[in-house]
């Protein structure tokens, strides 16, 4: 009867657990539906009259014309739709450089496998579109693989620079002996145990470096192109996160200063700031999952009021709180298992505690200790998992599967 209780008080908790990343995946598309809403409603506001205006002084402009020369307004109309099909064919009425020389063309497929896909040229022929869908199809698919490995190598680099700055820094507190070196024994039970970079610490680094390349890339499109600041930054930001519009882009005259160092400054801006925007991305989708997890768990179980009474009773037994010692010093208890002591309360001060809560208590410390010490004593590599709740990396599919592998591996081999 009473396990039967048990279960059933618990009910909605491991329902709940159970339908976690159900919940996250609504939780989500609601907050995104929310989000599109409002921004819909922002745009609307903001470029709606000057689209109105834009209408009126066209229509004032084609009456106009029809008057000065006695065109009527079909005719004005159809020529103006022969034009419109003459610009998609890449026909401009200032002279520009041809859009399918060898220069052209390899802007264009690098626009098609990065996916930014601009718009200023595109294939007219039959030929021209069938084998763009074979072309992209591969060429999409082999520069995501580039930009993972990109990502990969950069959560290397971060997690390396990131790891050795947290050492310096426990050298100067005093938590580490001046001695220390990476790989020695004294790290295995030390600060340094399975420590990670946080997911905010890398987020904050990406967005600097983001930033810095999207300012200095601005400062030479201000230049070269002619446009104001404003519309440069706002051009690599459409840019480097595969949006594109196509209503700026750049390298489109026929002939610049210094053009072949202009090409490829060009390049490279554009490649680099399209991998950095892809890994901020990612970086920042951990972030908002975090957000949707702490929203579940904190609306989730408001409607179970037996799991907030035995919650407080659980809290209330438990005086020593070892959850809260693993994740001071960031040790993660997910794969030596689960344990029943693992929660936080206080003890009321007229209570004592006896041996054998204290032995409880201490059990996830000891076993750990037990297993280091015969690791290191048998010479065997020790696996330690990071607290995914601590750093923000947690499991993940695709590019977040791949930056949690490679912080598993930068942690483990130091």
């Amino acid at each position: 009867m009473m396990s039967g209780r048990r279960a059933q008080g618990c009910c909605c908790c491991c329902w709940s657990h159970l339908n976690e990343d159900n919940g996250r995946f609504l939780l989500l598309a609601a907050l995104i539906a929310v989000y599109l809403t409002a921004g819909a409603s922002v745009f609307s506001a903001l470029e709606r009259p000057s689209e109105a205006e834009a209408q009126r002084r066209w229509n004032r402009t084609l009456q106009n014309f029809s008057q000065t020369f006695n065109i009527s307004a079909p005719e004005l109309r159809d020529f103006l739709r022969r034009y419109e099909a003459a610009m998609a064919a890449g026909i401009r009425a200032d002279a520009l450089r041809p859009r399918w020389d060898f220069t052209g063309a390899f802007y264009f497929v690098g626009t098609v496998v990065s996916t930014i896909g601009f718009g200023m040229t595109t294939p007219v022929t039959v030929a021209g579109k069938v084998f763009l869908i074979i072309y992209g199809l591969f060429g999409c698919a082999g520069t995501i693989l580039f930009f993972n490995l990109f990502l990969e190598r950069i959560i290397s680099l971060l997690a390396f620079i990131m790891k050795a700055c947290h050492e310096r820094q426990l050298r100067r507190s005093g938590l580490l002996p001046p001695n220390f070196r990476r790989g020695s024994a004294i790290s295995e039970v030390g600060s340094l145990a399975g420590w990670k970079p946080s997911v905010y610490h890398v987020m904050l680094i990406l967005g600097i470096f983001a930033i810095t390349l999207s300012c200095c890339a601005s400062a030479m499109y201000t230049a070269v192109e002619g446009w104001n600041y404003i519309d440069s930054l706002y051009y690599c930001f459409v840019t480097f996160s595969t949006i594109g519009f196509g209503d700026l882009v750049s390298s489109q005259n026929a002939a610049y200063q210094s053009q072949g160092l202009y090409r490829f400054g060009n390049f490279m801006f554009i490649l680099m700031g399209v991998c950095c925007i892809y890994s901020l991305f990612n970086v920042i989708s951990i972030v908002i999952k975090q957000v949707l997890n702490w929203l579940l768990r904190k609306f989730g179980c408001r409607c179970c009021s037996k799991c907030h009474k035995s919650s407080a009773r659980l809290g209330r037994r438990n005086a020593i709180t070892p959850g809260s010692r693993f994740r001071r010093h960031n040790i993660s208890v997910e794969t030596d298992g689960q344990y029943d002591s693992d929660t936080e309360g206080r003890r009321l001060s007229g209570e004592m505690i006896s041996m054998k809560e204290l032995t409880a208590s201490n059990k996830v410390s000891l076993a750990i200790l037990q297993k280091q010490l015969s690791e290191t004593a048998n010479g065997h590599p020790r696996n330690v998992s990071m607290n995914t709740r601590q750093n923000g990396f947690s499991a993940g599919v695709g590019a977040l599967a791949i930056m949690n592998n490679r912080l598993a591996e930068t942690s483990d081999s130091r």
